[in-house]
């Protein structure tokens, strides 16, 4: 008896569903539970200009970096720029904050890309900004300092747009899973398990950090 298209489909989608509700057991059980917490709970309509500051400087931080590195030095950066109090305080201290993040991360493309979307904040008005993200979604945020392809939808994902982003761990988890995107991807199983696609995005990702193998498990 020959299976339609359809019924392949949907045991494909429910296979990788299974995967997935597998793989957030892992990452729950390895004591990331609150990070899958935190992901859940942001709402893009309830960011709020401190949010919207910090995210980006771990954004930034986080291109090309090992997570625990960033980790180890954040504290820092955010005591160099206030805390993530505002922009105009970093913008009217910006010299003072440059120079007190360089002492802890010297990367000076990197310290100037933070000073950079504060100013921009700044000069345009948080709501502004906040509404052009709105309309242009990705778009808008790969106009802003060291935002690239990658980086902008990290940023996108944490700021609580339902978005996943395209880093090698989730780019090969969607091809093995046979998909064009890890968007895509995420999104199907969205709709299976009601998680939100950041969120499936996070555990995926948490998922690969913790096993080498993780592959095998999409392949197979």
């Amino acid at each position: 008896m020959k299976i339609n298209n359809s019924k392949r489909l949907a045991f494909h989608l429910k296979k990788l569903a299974n995967i997935y509700m597998r793989a957030k057991s892992v990452v729950i059980d390895a004591g990331y539970g609150p990070e899958i917490d935190w992901q859940e709970e942001i709402d893009f309509s309830n960011i709020t200009e401190s949010n919207f500051l910090r995210e980006s400087g771990w954004v930034i931080m986080s291109c090309g970096m090992r997570e625990q590195v960033v980790r180890q030095k954040f504290p820092h950066i955010s005591a160099a720029f206030f805390n993530w109090e505002g922009a105009q305080k970093i913008v009217i201290n910006k010299k003072r904050c440059i120079t007190e993040a360089m002492f802890h991360f010297g990367h000076e493309g990197k310290i100037n890309a933070i000073v950079h979307i504060a100013t921009h904040v700044f000069d345009n008005g948080f709501e502004s900004v906040r509404q052009g993200i709105e309309v242009g979604g990705v778009d808008y945020i790969m106009t802003l300092p060291y935002m690239g392809p990658a980086t902008s939808y990290h940023f996108a994902k944490n700021v609580g747009l339902p978005v996943a982003k395209p880093d090698r761990h989730l780019t090969r988890i969607s091809e093995a899973a046979g998909y064009s995107s890890a968007q895509a991807m995420c999104a199907d199983i969205a709709e299976i398990t009601g998680d939100k696609i950041p969120v499936i995005d996070i555990v995926f990702w948490r998922f690969a950090t913790l096993d080498r193998d993780y592959l095998y498990y999409f392949s197979s």
